[in-house]
């Protein structure tokens, strides 16, 4: 290899690798050349050895490469352009490439100006042999008869006889290669002489452009020599020779055609070709699979029978017969018979076009449509344009009726078409009286209403029938007595005798007849107002018994009559009997229609403190029906209010009136020594026929 170009873009920094397997200072370099070829930056090459002096020759190798191939770029440019413009720039690579372009083109210069290639000029060594290359390379191009060169023996080239050898000692042995004679060192082919002049070194043909490697071919040094490597390879068909050269591969003698047996193999350059072996005649065509096939000369040639004649295909050829005269549809035949003139249909007396305008056109006609109308090309009628389907939602605001040559709006139910026959306006339908009562407009529609006391007839939806309050599920709960349907409307009545409406006209009000002086009682007599009617009452203490209080001329319901014992003198039965009192007292009561719980309707409240002592004696006191509970209707029981024993009588069980019954009510105070007095009380209790 030649000295290396001075003007390096990149510091190596050494890399140090651990771990690594050690190599020999050949394999590193070999290494190095091998990745320069693949253009890799030699300044961040993966470590191959543990060795710094391995990873400088690695780099320095890979360095080289790309070098003399950037130089061998800058030659080759110098030769083939004759300038170096195009590689001005500041980069690195373009920097060396320019360098040996200018240098070649130095050599080429000193050329033509007669000077000789071994100049003296101080351009430095590198740029010196790149000059004096191209400059040797460029004569030998220009001599017409090549000249003899002599050159020195390679060390392959060593006679036996030892001459060499002789040489050499004349030397004294400091040449690397051989020596000429007077201490003067010479080198093998392929190689150079050092500047110490004793050792060599390799020549790189490639760099210096002095390879003879074809287009395509691309030149790898080598130690002493080079060798040309094509770069692109043959392709299909072809195959590369030892001497670098793509021969053609004939598949029909090497056997890796696909010609069926009805077909033999013909090489072609890059190919080859199935020939049928079968040859067809005049006429016929061979299709892929060897058979032959007729040809339509008709078709597959252009014009193969004369003007007038027409072709007709045969087997294997075809046939030219004269053309008679046939005018096609629109056309006829002149007076002469041999040519064919146009027919104007809009003539025809049949009228083509009928209702519509006829336009004749060359061999035809067209006829011009009213509007609503458009033109059929294959039946030649004019027909009737359907709006409603060309234009669907856009000429009707409802539904597009079509009619022949136009169209027509209607509308839906409900409405009537505008001024402007497109549109629909709302109806009004209630202007014609639809419902029996109530109408109220809608869009598009009506509603029929009901006055109070009438609803909507299921049937027809426009009648209004009265309705039956009474007879409703809650009729009975319209009103208290009866309920009487009216139309539009009801009416309530109460019993005839005893009970009044009410101002709410449903309910029946109790006539107190006490308090209207309507009633018949006598002087002596009380009146009692109970629901529905009145009683006549009147009391007669027993004997040995007076009166509490004067006989008042109406009862109330809180009232009581009451007689206490007042004994004769030296009556000594009178003054032993345990009874004390005898009262009365009264109650109006309704039929209940539900009866779900007990119903309290009077209290016996007495003195006797509950669990009370009087001078260490204990009292209580004891509550008993005697007479008058009808169907075990009532009961009493005791208990305590406001620190007081109180009895209640309960209803327990529904009465249906009318019914009247006394309740003789026993109330005696108990002692530990016995019965210490006991207390009458008559309760009189009138249940009325109704519920209110």
């Amino acid at each position: 290899m030649g000295p290396r170009v001075v003007l390096l873009c990149s510091l190596f920094g050494v890399l140090l690798g651990q771990g690594i397997e050690q190599m020999s200072i050949e394999g590193c370099c070999k290494d190095g050349q091998s990745r320069g070829n693949d253009n890799e930056d030699c300044a961040a090459l993966p470590l191959i050895s543990e060795s710094t002096t391995c990873r400088i020759v690695q780099e320095q190798c890979c360095v080289t490469v790309l070098e003399d191939n950037m130089c061998t770029t800058g030659i080759n440019m110098a030769k083939d352009q004759g300038a170096c413009d195009s590689l001005f720039t500041n980069t690195c690579e373009k920097k060396t490439t320019k360098m040996c372009c200018d240098c070649c083109l130095l050599g080429k210069a000193t050329l033509e100006k007669g000077l000789p290639c071994d100049h003296t000029l101080s351009v430095g060594y590198q740029c010196g042999l790149v000059s004096r290359a191209c400059c040797v390379h460029e004569a030998a191009d220009n001599q017409t008869t090549p000249t003899q060169k002599t050159e020195l023996p390679n060390k392959d080239e060593t006679h036996e006889n030892g001459d060499n050898s002789v040489l050499s000692d004349q030397c004294e042995g400091k040449c690397a290669h051989s020596c000429v004679g007077n201490h003067t060192c010479t080198c093998f082919k392929g190689y150079k002489l050092k500047p110490d002049g004793k050792s060599c070194e390799d020549i790189n043909e490639c760099l210096l452009g002095a390879s003879n490697c074809r287009g395509g071919e691309r030149c790898i040094n080598t130690e002493g020599s080079f060798r040309c490597q094509r770069e692109v390879s043959c392709g299909t068909g072809y195959e590369l020779t030892d001497n670098n050269n793509c021969k053609d591969i004939d598949e029909c003698e090497t056997g890796i055609h696909n010609c069926g047996p009805e077909f033999e193999c013909q090489n072609t350059q890059g190919s080859f070709r199935c020939s049928p072996k079968v040859k067809c005649g005049g006429g016929f065509i061979q299709d892929a699979l060897g058979t032959c096939i007729d040809i339509n000369e008709c078709v597959s040639q252009t014009g193969p029978c004369h003007q007038g004649q027409i072709c007709i295909n045969t087997v294997g050829s075809y046939i030219c017969q004269r053309n008679s005269v046939n005018c096609g549809r629109g056309y006829h035949l002149n007076e002469g018979g041999n040519r064919c003139v146009d027919i104007d249909e809009c003539k025809d007396p049949d009228k083509v076009c009928t209702g519509h305008g006829c336009v004749n056109l060359i061999g035809s006609y067209r006829c011009e449509c009213e509007a609503g109308y458009i033109f059929n090309s294959i039946s030649r009628t004019c027909e009737d344009i359907n709006e409603c389907r060309h234009y669907p939602g856009r000429l009707c605001a409802h539904k597009c009726e079509n009619a022949l040559g136009s169209y027509k709006c209607s509308c839906t139910t409900g409405f009537k078409l505008s001024v402007d026959g497109r549109n629909c306006d709302d109806l009004n339908e209630c202007d014609s009286n639809p419902c029996s009562q109530e109408c109220a407009n809608v869009y598009g529609s009506y509603q029929c209403y009901c006055r109070r006391g009438y609803q909507l007839s299921d049937i027809d939806g426009l009648t209004c029938e009265d309705i039956d309050e009474c007879a409703l599920p809650t009729g009975g709960h319209i009103c208290s007595y009866r309920c009487h349907n009216t139309p539009g409307s009801f009416h309530c009545s109460c019993p005839v005798e005893g009970y009044t409406l009410s101002t709410n006209g449903r309910s029946c009000q109790d006539v107190d007849e006490c308090v209207a002086g309507t009633h018949t009682c006598l002087v002596d007599q009380s009146c009692f107002n109970v629901q529905g009617e009145f009683k006549c009452l009147s009391f007669d203490c027993p004997s040995n018994y007076r009166r509490v209080g004067e006989t008042v001329a109406r009862l109330q319901r809180s009232d009581t009559i009451r007689c206490v014992k007042s004994c004769q003198p030296n009556d000594v039965a009178c003054v032993l009997d345990p009874m004390h009192s005898v009262s009365h007292t009264f109650i109006s009561m309704p039929t209940f229609r539900e009866f779900t719980k007990p119903e309290e309707i009077v209290f016996l409240r007495t003195s006797v403190p509950a669990y009370g002592d009087y001078h260490l004696s204990s009292y209580d006191v004891k509550f008993d029906i005697l007479e008058g509970n009808v169907e075990n209707a009532f009961d009493i029981i005791k208990r305590v209010e406001n620190g007081m024993y109180v009895g209640v009588v309960r209803q327990v069980k529904a009465l249906i009136g009318p019914l009247t019954t006394v309740l003789k009510l026993s109330m005696r105070n108990l002692t530990t020594q016995g019965d210490s007095g006991q207390n009458i009380i008559n309760v009189h209790v009138f249940v009325s026929e109704f519920w209110f």
